[in-house]
């Protein structure tokens, strides 16, 4: 069975393929040469996952997966949340966001926060929402050269090294996108045994 992944982002498809049942193919965005963005205009991670996966199957009428995900910080209700891509502004520059987090930060004692991964599945033309959660808390400064995005800032609940300090290995077994794909690559093992792909 093919599974069309709403990604141009050749890392989290490989990922992901190496999880699930080797029965399903994860295809990409790109192996169907479809460069377009989808704009993520919603304003939680759920619809915005919800609508890129709506948008590629009602392009290509396949089976269908999309995720959105965000970092939470307690102290600053949530943010940068949805926005955590463009936190610092539409150029999507790790850094910038890094330093603007930073900055909202500085004056904060409470550093707790989440990163959060939604999957947004469309099988069988029903949806499925499957969701991932790690706590953890934001450092004062940057930490390991490993990642992307806020990963040298993030320190897992219970570790003693951010994502960035991680593995690439480490970081899978633990991260808010691993927990979610591993109840997805469940879905999949049910449907599986019972004779649905």
């Amino acid at each position: 069975m093919d599974l069309l992944f709403a990604t141009h982002n050749a890392h989290k498809v490989q990922e992901i393929k190496m999880l699930l049942p080797k029965n399903v193919n994860l295809v990409s965005l790109h192996d169907l040469q479809y460069t377009q963005d989808i704009a993520e205009t919603a304003h939680t991670l759920k619809e915005n996952a919800l609508l890129k996966a709506q948008h590629v199957h009602k392009k290509f009428n396949l089976n269908c997966l999309a995720d959105d995900s965000g970092l939470e910080v307690e102290a600053l209700n949530g943010a940068p949340g949805v926005h955590s891509a463009r936190y610092a502004g539409l150029q999507k520059n790790d850094a910038d966001n890094n330093a603007k987090l930073l900055r909202e930060l500085q004056d904060k004692n409470n550093r707790n926060a989440c990163f959060k991964t939604v999957l947004a599945l469309i099988f069988e033309s029903k949806e499925y929402l499957f969701e991932g959660t790690i706590q953890g808390t934001i450092l004062h400064e940057k930490r390991g050269e490993q990642g992307f995005g806020y990963d040298p800032l993030f320190m897992p609940l219970g570790h003693d090294k951010t994502f960035a300090e991680m593995s690439a290995f480490e970081k899978n077994s633990i991260s808010h996108r691993a927990l979610a794909v591993k109840k997805l690559v469940l879905f999949f093992t049910d449907k599986l045994s019972a004779g649905r792909i």
